[in-house]
């Protein structure tokens, strides 16, 4: 395997990254980061949307600078695409007047949102810088089913979730008229699905109806802003590949009765190459992993990552 890293998950990851601010139609903005975690932003005639917050209000702030740069109008709503910490955390620095989320979103905050915000900021606290602004869990405030209009102000936001992949209760928004989609980590563009809580059996067909939705541009959960219709079809794409080659290669050792780390060793050396150099590659795989064996084995509702339990697994694969 190439490329080991020589510490726990995203802990040696200290370098700073540069965050750009993309206008992709008239109020419609991504903010990104080299790899790092994307933050969409809509703005209507009445006030803002915010689509995934960064994980602490202090790094929220950098944002919400880019936002006053362009408009003074009340952050209305601040969409969760998901449940992880790292995406929803720095929601304070807002003040929204509502926090939207799915229904599967708001079960995961429920049963493990805690364990999730310790495991992730003991992976990656890099992107926890100001952790201690956080006020505690973020909650939502409007919970929907399946789909949901906002009205900013002529400018009508549907709000979906589209099928579980990344996580149970994935979340996307969508811009009808200019055909501009927020997938959250559902697509990401060379950069490495994170599949640790993953419904990897359903995630391509999540994929196939996003793709069928012919977005013009499109912000990934991690990337760069896509802003023609074949990047945007591309980067669906190559999630869809990882994913699939992650679980069926899972589902192959399953079959032969291999153990766990013999898997991890089959899934790096048939994806390595093809995908070793996508941003946090050598974080994700042993969690990636881990989740595609587990499903594999027929544990279809991923179990909880702690703290612990992720330096146990890392030990076991990693030492």
């Amino acid at each position: 395997m190439s490329g080991q890293p020589a510490t726990f998950a995203s802990t040696g990851d200290l370098g700073e990254k540069q965050g750009s601010f993309t206008c992709l139609g008239q109020g419609a903005y991504a903010y990104t980061a080299e790899g790092d975690p994307n933050t969409g932003v809509i703005i209507g005639d009445d006030g803002v949307m915010v689509i995934d917050t960064q994980a602490t209000p202090m790094m929220a702030g950098r944002v919400l600078e880019k936002i006053r740069a362009v408009t003074d109008k009340p952050i209305t709503y601040v969409l969760l695409s998901h449940y992880h910490a790292v995406r929803v955390l720095g929601a304070s620095a807002y003040r929204p007047q509502a926090v939207i989320a799915s229904r599967g979103t708001y079960e995961m905050i429920v049963e493990r949102g805690q364990e999730d915000f310790d495991s992730e900021a003991g992976r990656f606290p890099r992107l926890f810088q100001g952790i201690e602004t956080i006020p505690g869990l973020t909650w939502p405030t409007l919970v929907f089913d399946d789909h949901l209009t906002v009205d900013l102000g002529n400018r009508r936001v549907e709000i979906l979730h589209p099928g579980k992949g990344h996580t149970q209760g994935d979340t996307i928004a969508w811009l009808a008229g200019e055909r501009i989609l927020f997938s959250g980590d559902l697509v990401e563009d060379n950069a490495t699905p994170y599949c640790g809580d993953a419904h990897l059996a359903d995630w391509p067909e999540t994929l196939r109806r996003l793709r069928a939705m012919t977005p013009n541009r499109l912000v990934p959960g991690r990337g760069e802003a896509l802003t023609t219709p074949e990047d945007c079809a591309a980067a669906m794409a190559k999630t869809e590949a990882f994913v699939t080659d992650l679980f069926d290669t899972a589902r192959d050792g399953v079959a032969l009765n291999l153990d766990l780390k013999t898997v991890y060793q089959r899934c790096r050396e048939r994806m390595d190459a093809h995908y070793g150099k996508w941003v946090i590659y050598e974080h994700c795989m042993p969690f990636n992993v881990t989740r595609a064996w587990d499903e594999a084995r027929g544990i279809r509702r991923p179990r909880v990552w702690t703290a612990q339990r992720d330096r146990e697994m890392w030990a076991a694969l990693e030492g």
